[in-house]
């Protein structure tokens, strides 16, 4: 595995500029690469769409969940047997269905991690990659994405093969190069 330079850009002229001047600076066009990524959640990993099987942050929320549904139908069927002799027979049955209903949304909400435990993920736009096998083809790499106005610049390790980054994942945790501080 190598050391791979990427760049987020928004715009098609700037991804040509940004591959023309890594050129320039004499990177072989073999090892650059270039393509879109999709919007988090948007990668068609699982046959009914999206990139995973459960949104990060959520793995406790099927508990919660069920526990919710227990007691939000226990106190809607208590209230709506209160409520019988105004709502006939089928209050307690509507009662404990509206009250399951919300006790699963609150008791899933309960067990949901909060945001910030949450990894980075990496935004929607073209991406413009570079290998860089020593620290001084990085740091020239990460000049000159800068200079052709990347946003999001990562470091990342695989492999550019004729162009292709051939092991990206756009589900990895990107590790994000710090702004320039000048």
């Amino acid at each position: 595995m190598t050391t791979i330079i990427a760049g987020r850009f928004g715009q098609q002229d700037a991804v040509r500029d940004a591959i023309a001047a890594l050129a320039r600076a004499g990177a072989p066009n073999d090892q650059i690469a270039s393509f879109y990524v999709n919007p988090p959640g948007q990668h068609d990993l699982y046959p009914v769409g999206g990139d995973r099987d459960e949104s990060p942050g959520a793995e406790h929320s099927d508990a919660g969940s069920a526990a919710g549904i227990g007691v939000g139908g226990a106190i809607g069927g208590a209230v709506g047997t209160a409520t019988a002799p105004v709502t006939g027979p089928l209050g307690a049955i509507t009662g404990a269905l509206v009250g399951g209903h919300v006790g699963s949304l609150v008791g899933s909400l309960s067990r949901t991690e909060e945001a910030d435990e949450v990894p980075p993920v990496r935004h929607s736009g073209m991406l413009v990659a570079v290998t860089a096998t020593s620290d001084e083809e990085e740091r020239q790499a990460i000049a000159t994405l800068r200079t052709a106005g990347a946003f999001d610049l990562e470091r990342a390790e695989g492999h550019i093969e004729n162009g292709e980054w051939i092991d990206f994942d756009p589900l990895s945790t990107p590790e994000f190069i710090a702004p320039d501080p000048g």
